[in-house]
């Protein structure tokens, strides 16, 4: 049997089956370190998943609002407690002196996505608010990013093949899951990100590119960290 979910909810679901819980640790540890230069009291984590970067900022004394577009992963954080909504980031009320997106987020937005993204994250920074998101290096999508892989345990089935062209990162998940009656349902869907070169950061209205960091997550150089300021 098949079953049609979205392309996000499909990876919340096979997220656990993905072996990125050590890269994700890494980049909350990084980010964190980043954000202790600045005096912060208020956080969006935009792209929050579980909510696990909040649970550490709010550790810190931080103030945390998440939002997410899958809704599985906002009614997890919800159940955890965190203050997260399912809505577009233009949508958010407020200011904060800090709004994150961690883990390729920028990534799943074509360039005309990202410039209205990036327009409505400087609308709700406060007065000298940072902005702090990674993205893939091409190196990190040609070169790691690209192939096949599978993962599995006693009730679950992951098959993941990525393909990288013309800028484009096309990643097909098929996820089967075995029911209580013994039969599997099959869910199936492809997500696709895109490479972004530096320079569509250097020219924003909004936001003032203040620094990039080009490190090593899986492999040589795969990732670059963006720290940005508000004009």
């Amino acid at each position: 049997m098949s079953k049609n979910i979205s392309s996000l909810d499909l990876y919340a679901k096979a997220e656990h089956l993905l072996g990125i819980e050590e890269a994700t640790e890494a980049l909350y540890d990084l980010y964190r370190s980043e954000l202790d230069d600045y005096q912060i009291k208020t956080l969006l984590d935009v792209g929050c998943g579980r909510g696990g970067f909040m649970k550490r900022m709010i550790s810190d004394g931080v103030v945390c609002k998440g939002i997410d577009l899958s809704p599985v992963m906002v009614e997890e954080c919800r159940a955890d407690g965190l203050d997260a909504e399912c809505i577009d980031v233009a949508k958010v009320s407020g200011k904060y002196d800090a709004i994150v997106s961690i883990f390729d987020v920028l990534n799943f937005m074509d360039k005309d996505e990202l410039e209205k993204f990036l327009d409505a994250v400087a609308d709700r920074l406060g007065d000298d608010g940072i902005f702090i998101a990674d993205i893939n290096t091409l190196y990190g999508f040609s070169d790691v990013a690209e192939g096949t892989m599978n993962s599995e345990n006693e009730k679950e089935f992951l098959s993941v093949d990525a393909v990288f062209e013309n800028d484009e990162l096309h990643t097909k998940f098929t996820l089967f899951s075995k029911e209580d009656d013994g039969h599997y349902t099959k869910h199936q869907d492809t997500i696709v990100q895109h490479f972004h070169k530096i320079k569509i950061f250097q020219k924003l209205s909004g936001l003032k590119l203040l620094e990039k960091q080009t490190f090593s997550l899986y492999d040589t150089k795969d990732k670059t960290l963006l720290i940005f300021k508000r004009r």
